[in-house]
């Protein structure tokens, strides 16, 4: 997917929610763990019940990871099922990954490729040869780690180095590599008053904002300080929309959470865009 087309889906829905698909068998409702894939069947009813609502899907591959293989065959089939059924979905694998060239090379193919993701979240500690093996799947995007929303953001993202925080280098030398046209980045919420100075530096690139909600991000600031002409922001929402209820009504509560954002969004766009 395109920018403009995600953008298309934005003004279209009315709506610029990501649903992070976080799932934990202790959290789900009891009656779905007799199902042969628990998890998928999860996914399947929270991304039915709540499609309309959104522009984008993010499973965090930690919590199919901790499953084995069957964790992973429930990732497949979920991102299966929302290409085949929803192409018009911004899928972004929330793998956090990074590491020298080929390592990185073979952690792309996997996400981008095999498994048909139109980005994944990406570590830039090590640097352009780290990154740029993702970039090299120039019709997909890569979402950089910039300003995490965790309390130990703080240990090295914003210390100075020459008069400078670190993510903001991070920011203006990402810019210099091969394709970065194709990079979005991810900023927490709880970190909104930061924002200013990063639209500085990227004015017109997306934002991948989680922390809204349960971690205590707030909507309006975040739009207040990262909201472009062409919205440029995804904010992320997981256990508050999927959890909103562990009884048989558990996908109709998400939808009703996630259509409180998403009118709260309508009304943001209508004054702002």
């Amino acid at each position: 997917m395109t920018t403009q087309q995600l953008v298309a889906q934005i003004r279209k829905k009315k709506s610029f929610l990501c649903i992070g698909l976080d799932v934990d068998l202790e959290k789900i409702p009891q009656q779905l763990l007799t199902e042969e894939d628990p998890i998928f069947e999860f996914n399947k009813a929270i991304i039915d019940a709540t499609h309309h609502l959104c522009v984008a899907y993010k499973p965090n591959t930690a919590f199919y990871e901790a499953y084995g293989l069957k964790g992973w065959q429930s990732l497949e089939k979920t991102i299966q099922y929302l290409n085949q059924n929803h192409p018009e979905i911004f899928t972004i694998a929330d793998a956090k990954r990074g590491d020298i060239g080929n390592t990185s090379r073979m952690y792309a193919k996997a996400f981008l490729e095999d498994l048909g993701f139109d980005s994944v979240t990406v570590a830039p500690y090590m640097g352009k040869d780290s990154v740029e093996p993702f970039l090299e799947f120039t019709d997909k995007h890569t979402i950089l780690l910039a300003l995490t929303s965790n309390e130990g953001a703080f240990d090295f993202q914003t210390i100075s180095m020459e008069g400078k925080e670190l993510y903001k280098q991070v920011l203006e030398t990402s810019k210099s590599w091969k394709n970065s046209e194709n990079l979005m980045y991810v900023v927490g919420a709880t970190k909104a008053e930061y924002l200013a100075d990063i639209r500085k530096i990227i004015p017109n690139s997306f934002l991948l904002v989680p922390g809204v909600g349960a971690q205590g991000g707030n909507l309006q600031d975040v739009c207040k300080y990262g909201l472009t002409d062409t919205v440029g922001l995804l904010i992320n929402s997981s256990r508050g929309i999927l959890y909103a209820s562990n009884d048989q009504n558990f996908a109709v509560a998400a939808a009703e959470k996630a259509k409180e954002l998403q009118q709260e969004m309508a009304a943001i766009l209508q004054q702002s865009i």
